[in-house]
């Protein structure tokens, strides 16, 4: 929960809207899996009047056995049905959450990712480069950019020295970062023009 907040919230949502002074954003999410982030994410969206379109990707979704033993808004202290609501709805269509916050999730590989100019801010909450190298590609890493607006950022709490190469190596400028509690570092990355 600290590194969610910290790491896609702070550094990534509340970064993007202070440097930007806007109050509507596009989010990509790269790792959807049990919708801790899409959660937080619209809670900040109701918090603060904010309109946000969320996108969430995921090749695995979650079974609802594994979502059911997940106690996410006790955590968050928020309703147990908006959680429930963000894993109810349809795949593929997107979805008026609420009218601060609106969910499109995509069941397919992050490789299969087409959009172009589409997102101001990126998730990438994929799993970690030694779980899953091929996530950390440059091949992915261009997808990523691609599919960010010009000045977009994306935002992961990696700080591993080969994905930060990869992120530069397709037109990303990279920032490490003071990282969640227990992690020294992270990185933050921006679609340079």
């Amino acid at each position: 929960m600290a590194e969610a907040r910290h790491v896609f919230i702070k550094q990534g949502l509340h970064y993007w809207i202070s440097q930007h002074k806007v109050s509507e954003v596009a989010i990509l999410e790269i790792g959807f899996g049990t919708g801790l982030n899409a959660l937080l994410t619209q809670l900040e969206a109701e918090k603060n009047d904010w309109k946000i379109t969320y996108t969430g990707v995921e090749a695995y979704p979650l079974t609802q056995s594994d979502l059911e033993s997940l106690n996410f808004a006790s955590i968050t202290h928020s309703p147990k049905e908006l959680f429930q609501k963000l894993h109810a709805i349809s795949w593929e269509e997107n979805h008026d959450v609420s009218a601060n916050f609106s969910l499109t999730k995509q069941e397919k590989y992050f490789s299969e990712i087409q959009d172009q100019q589409a997102f101001d801010v990126i998730y990438f909450d994929a799993f970690g480069i030694r779980v899953q190298p091929e996530l950390w590609t440059e091949e992915i890493f261009e997808k990523m950019f691609q599919a960010l607006c010009p000045k977009g950022i994306l935002v992961t709490y990696a700080a591993n020295g080969k994905a930060r190469r990869a992120l530069e190596a397709v037109g990303f400028k990279v920032d490490r970062i003071p990282g969640p509690p227990g992690k020294k570092q992270m990185m933050r990355a921006i679609k340079t023009p």
